[in-house]
């Protein structure tokens, strides 16, 4: 990142990450919770996530919130909430327009509306507004029965859990309706403050800023406590995988089967976890050039469509497919053979070349966006990967010998197959 400067300072309460760039019209805040993942705390922090940003104590209705943000030159707030590895976040992220082209005061503003947002919620004798939690659990509750309807993601999320339902990898980030139902106004509030007790937290903010007055800023804005970070990974454990894999059916009237198959990555180096695992996924699965594609999608026609992603922090290599159920054997066979061929070796050069340039582009696109950004420098932060121009360097030292040897450490372990009985 040539043209971007970085400036990390470490509180007692909080780690501000600056990062200087005139690449953009938008300064871009993220402000990054971070709390140990719990199965049983997801659905409420997904609930809180969404009724903090609903209304506030200043602005107690959405309407009212709405116009402010309208007043703001149309500041955008909202929160994502996603599992890293052994954490579970919580983001909120903020966007405006740099005050060359708005005017004075709106970064200080729009900070404060988002303090106000994190800390000053709409509550009331020790709990929340009650219109708001309606609205929210109503919302919450309707995201959780359409898991559903996204029956490619369902079948995902239903082959993780038949591959270890014990592990965090296993646990659906839209929440579970037992737990939601469970939710009041009382017990989401004295959630909230052990919540914002116990998070680690970062703040993000890219764009043309000053350094100084941005910390200024910051510390005048957000009134955080004091923390202990622990300095714990993100990177799942090992764990052992099947010897031989398991199949599982699920009946659903569709007329599409979708079919998910999960692989356990066997003790990845750092360097294999980092570099050569991309260059394997990008020939096998991760793009139309890839060997899934080019020799099962076209030569044969027998899916829909056929794709693979690694997950370095949860070592694991996933395989989604949407395919007729008939041709369930087939279809197995074939991928089955396409990762041999990867173990023995044959992939040529012009393969590593190709996968190693896509790689580089999606470098060079990253610069160009503030989320990706952010997300690069985080994950150096969090669990040290290394710094976009290294990566630069390192993904070129990829040899064939590297990707066969971690060919051998991937084991498909659980086969998962949705649908495809309607007539």
């Amino acid at each position: 990142m040539v043209d971007m400067k970085y400036k990390k300072i470490e509180y007692g309460s909080y780690n501000l990450h600056m990062i200087k760039t005139d690449r953009f019209k938008t300064i871009n805040v993220e402000i990054i919770l971070r709390r140990d993942v719990k199965k049983e705390e997801i659905t409420s922090t997904n609930f809180l996530a969404a009724i903090l940003s609903y209304t506030t104590k200043k602005y107690p209705t959405e309407n009212a919130l709405a116009r402010k943000m309208q007043d703001l030159y149309s500041v955008k707030i909202f929160p994502t909430c996603y599992r890293i590895g052994n954490f579970y976040n919580v983001d909120f992220n903020m966007f405006l327009l740099n005050e060359k082209y708005s005017e004075k005061k709106m970064f200080e503003e729009s900070l404060e509306l988002l303090s106000d947002i994190i800390f000053d919620p709409n509550v009331k004798d020790d709990k929340f507004d009650k219109d708001s939690f309606d609205v929210v659990k109503n919302e919450e509750k309707s995201q959780i029965e359409r898991i559903k309807e996204d029956s490619r993601k369902y079948s995902l999320i239903k082959m993780l859990q038949n591959l270890d339902n014990n592990k965090a990898f296993s646990y659906t980030e839209f929440g579970y309706m037992e737990d939601l139902l469970k939710i009041t106004p009382s017990n989401i509030y004295e959630f909230y403050k052990k919540f914002i007790n116990d998070s680690v937290i970062d703040i993000f903010i890219v764009g043309d800023i000053d350094f100084d007055e941005t910390e200024r800023l910051i510390k005048d804005k957000f009134k955080f406590r004091v923390y202990k970070n622990d300095k714990k990974s993100p990177i799942l454990e090992n764990f052992e995988y099947r010897k031989k894999p398991q199949i599982i059916f699920e009946e659903d009237n569709t007329n599409q089967a979708k079919l998910s198959i999960g692989c356990v990555i066997d003790r990845m180096t750092k360097f294999e976890r980092e570099y050569v695992l991309n260059i394997y996924n990008l020939i096998l699965g991760g793009t139309a050039d890839s060997k899934f594609f080019k020799n099962i999608r076209e030569k044969f026609s027998i899916c829909y469509y056929v794709s693979s992603v690694g997950n370095k922090l949860d070592n694991l290599f996933l395989i989604t497919s949407g395919i007729t159920k008939n041709n369930f054997d087939i279809m197995v066979s074939l991928i089955n053979k396409e990762m041999k061929d990867m173990e023995n070796g044959d992939f040529s050069a012009l393969d590593i070349d190709k996968a190693k340039k896509y790689y580089l582009s999606l470098l060079e696109e990253a610069q160009d966006r503030p989320s990706q950004i952010i997300s690069s420098y985080y994950a150096m932060d969090l669990w040290g990967i290394d710094s976009m121009e290294k990566r630069k360097e390192e993904i070129l030292k990829v040899t064939k010998e590297d990707i066969v040897k971690l060919a051998k450490k991937v084991h498909v372990d659980t086969i998962f197959l949705l649908g495809g009985d309607k007539k």
